[in-house]
């Protein structure tokens, strides 16, 4: 995958330093918001980069709780909503990334590290679940949409 996107910063790399700065910052800006979405609409279906499910759920003993749970729900109902995903380009680079505990929490599981899912609760390791990555797709949104772009100058 780094090497698809070395071969594509390569080659888009010279033809955008031909645009102005201001056509440039609104390209990076357009092409952020569409990996923002792509990522929302990969996170919601559950899916790896690699389009591989996202490791299921332990089960957990919620005491007291029975009727209160709903039953399998989904991991990371909010987290792709744009309070918490945010998307910012301007002519040097792109960036799409969480923030503030919600990043805490993406990276916890991005990475398959240890965390504690309540204050007293005992340290857990969780799955490695890619919550934000390139996939073919992705990668292809870039290329189209640089193309579009440039060929409309």
């Amino acid at each position: 995958m780094a090497n698809d996107l070395d071969a594509l910063e390569d080659w888009a790399g010279a033809l955008l330093n031909k645009l102005e700065p201001a056509a440039r910052s609104k390209l990076a800006r357009t092409l952020a918001q569409k990996l923002r979405r792509s990522q929302q609409q990969r996170v919601k279906q559950q899916l790896n980069p690699d389009g591989s499910a996202y490791a299921a759920r332990k089960p957990r003993d919620l005491k007291g709780k029975k009727g209160r749970i709903k039953r399998q729900a989904k991991m990371f109902q909010k987290l792709p909503k744009a309070s918490y995903l945010k998307a910012k380009g301007d002519g040097q680079s792109i960036t799409v990334g969480f923030t503030g505990r919600v990043a805490r929490i993406a990276r916890v599981h991005q990475y398959g590290m240890k965390d504690r899912a309540e204050a007293d609760a005992p340290e857990v390791r969780y799955e490695q679940r890619e919550v934000l990555g390139f996939a073919k797709a992705d990668l292809d949104l870039i290329r189209n949409t640089l193309i579009l772009s440039l060929s409309s100058t």
